[in-house]
Parts: C-alpha cells; structure tokens; sequence
C-alpha cells in the first residue's frame, strides 16, 4: 500500500491582492485594438459630420470628434469593468474601474489624427471636400498601418501581416464608399 500524499496547497488561477483577483494585464495587442476602433469612430463622425450644402464648422466637428471619442471611450472601459465585475471592497473596485477606465485611451488617441487635420483645416480655412476626403484617406492608411502592426506584433508572418492590414483598410475603404453613396 503506498503511503498518502499531502494535499497539494490550492493554486489561484489568478494573483490576488488583499485576498482580491487581480484581473491579467492586458495582452501586448489588446490595447491596439483601441487604435482601430477609435480611427473607425473618427472616420465615421467625419463622414457623418461633413454635410453637403450645410454651413461647414471644422473647429465645432474636431471638438466633437473628441469628445465622441472620449466619450465611447469611457463607456467601453465602463462596460468591460462592469461585464467583469468582481467582488471586494469599494477601494478595489474603484482601482479596478480606474484601470478598465485607463485602458482605453488608445482609443481616444487614435481619434487625434483627425482632431488635428480638422483643426489645421480651421486655422488654414480648407475646403470641408477636400478635408472629408484627406481624413477618410489618412483613416484609412492608418487602419492598413494599425492591421499590419498588430499582426507584427502578435507573431504573423510579414505577408500575412500586410494581408491583415489590408483586411483593416477595407473598413476605411467602406466608409468612403458608404460616404460617397449616401451623400
């Protein structure tokens, strides 16, 4: 008969602090995703933003391309905290929605490049044509660039890469064709 071994001590799946779970850090490319949804969001609001015949207001739609943004922002880390909601006191849950929160300033970063194209398009008094059509395209070479780094970065092959970013240029490419179509 063989001799009993002692439990083995029970391994948390996650780390703990103050006897709370620690949710993961997130993974090098999850805070790229923020990239691409927030040039998809600008892309859209500067589509949307630009109406034909209507007074032409860069300064007013960059403010709200940001704000959008931030906006959409705060509501995605807000949901994800929620979503994953854990038990603990109110100080851990508070650091834990600060974090969800923090999380997700790629988005609002990536919404930038056209915060500033349209403010440069205020100062320099561009044509809102030409600045709808720069925007959609400069969304559009970002999302390729976001698609292919990503992929870079998760381990893809270069070709394959390059195939992912044109996958994300396709969005871009679908806004200017929906922009083109509805306007």
């Amino acid at each position: 008969m063989t001799e009993p071994q002692p439990p083995k001590p029970h391994l948390h799946p996650h780390p703990t602090a103050h006897g709370y779970p620690i949710p993961p850090p997130r993974r090098g490319a999850d805070w790229m995703f923020g990239g691409v949804y927030g040039t998809v969001l600008a892309s859209g609001l500067l589509a949307a933003l630009d109406q034909k015949g209507g007074e032409y207001t860069p300064f007013y739609d960059a403010s709200w391309v940001l704000v959008t943004a931030a906006t959409a922002g705060l509501a995605h880390g807000y949901s994800h905290h929620m979503a994953s909601h854990q038990a603990g006191s109110a100080g851990h849950r508070w650091r834990l929605l600060v974090r969800a929160l923090w999380n997700e300033w790629p988005m609002i970063a990536a919404a930038l490049p056209t915060v500033l194209l349209l403010l440069i398009a205020g100062i320099a008094g561009w044509e809102s044509y030409g600045v709808t059509a720069v925007g959609l395209g400069l969304n559009t070479a970002l999302l390729f660039g976001w698609g292919a780094f990503v992929a870079v970065r998760v381990g893809y092959r270069i070709g394959s890469a390059l195939l992912i970013g044109l996958a994300d240029a396709t969005i871009g490419l679908a806004i200017i064709v929906a922009n083109a179509l509805i306007k």
